[in-house]
């Protein structure tokens, strides 16, 4: 039970992160810098207790694709759910067995099969009906991407399959050096595009210092910290189809979550369309080997 319950922890932790951000930006404190903030004080405290773990990230390339894939995947989800809806951008995320399967053939050299490609389909035709836009016709009616936390969504949803494509094929690394990674990724990925759109005026510049949201992020931090090593301790003493299943509960924490506080509303298309997309990712985990 205990590594199942640590599961559910960090299902819980992503499934209700999307309140403290949107509370850090009403602080005056952008999704993004709160994400190098955030990660930046897990990696100050990983060097402090794990300072190992720096050289094994610099001796191991392969290590910074997992950066960046994890960077990518946390600055996109963070600043998703703040400025849309929760529910659809987590479910928009969620298309990780359409990603996964592309990724595993281009990584892993996994075959093709027709499980995968019935995984792919009900995948994108629940995606087709989250994202079909009610009240239009012609062009205007394709079921596509149309605002910016529909494609952070997707982008963080692709960003996801590849860090788990990546943290399958780098499995005999110390844990310690891959957890840096990610914490690291999320400092850096989230950091170069916090610092581009304020060049350019397309976002504010972070506030000063100030004890409410510091306080706040510094506390998000640890939790962060303490999820991160529930996901490790858990993956790592569960066959990976029953920690894929368990994982999916972010999507009803989330939904949960943001119905019951105001950031999300729910409607037939959304129910429809996202009990197809975890479905796909239902059957996804149910065709692993059952190994730990």
């Amino acid at each position: 039970m205990l590594p199942a319950l640590a599961l559910t922890f960090n299902a819980l932790v992503w499934g209700t992160s999307w309140w403290p951000f949107r509370e850090l930006q009403a602080q005056g404190l952008h999704p993004l810098w709160a994400t190098v903030f955030v990660y930046l004080l897990a990696v100050i405290v990983i060097a402090v207790l794990r300072p190992r773990a720096f050289a094994q990230v610099l001796r191991a390339p392969a290590l910074w694709l997992l950066v960046f894939a994890s960077g990518a995947t946390n600055a996109a989800f963070n600043w998703a759910v703040v400025i849309g809806d929760v529910v659809r951008v987590v479910l928009l995320f969620y298309l990780m067995p359409l990603w996964a399967v592309l990724l595993a053939r281009l990584l892993l050299n996994e075959a093709l099969t027709r499980a995968a490609g019935l995984r792919v389909a009900i995948a994108l035709s629940g995606a087709a009906i989250v994202l079909w836009p009610e009240g239009r016709s012609g062009w205007d009616a394709v079921p596509l991407p149309r605002t910016l936390p529909d494609w952070l969504g997707i982008a963080g949803g692709f960003s996801f399959a590849l860090n788990n494509v990546m943290l399958r094929r780098e499995a005999q690394r110390p844990e310690e050096g891959r957890a840096l990674a990610m914490f690291v990724g999320g400092v850096l990925v989230a950091g170069t595009l916090a610092l581009t759109l304020a060049a350019q005026s397309r976002m504010p510049w972070p506030p000063a210092i100030a004890p409410s949201w510091a306080g706040l992020a510094s506390a998000l931090a640890a939790v962060f910290l303490l999820s991160n090593w529930a996901l490790q301790f858990g993956a790592a003493r569960l066959p990976a189809n029953v920690t894929s299943v368990v994982m999916l509960a972010e999507v009803v924490f989330a939904s949960l979550s943001a119905v019951a506080w105001g950031g999300a509303q729910w409607s037939a298309s959304l129910v429809m369309g996202g009990a197809l997309i975890v479905s796909a990712a239902v059957l996804a985990a149910a065709g692993k080997p059952a190994a730990h």
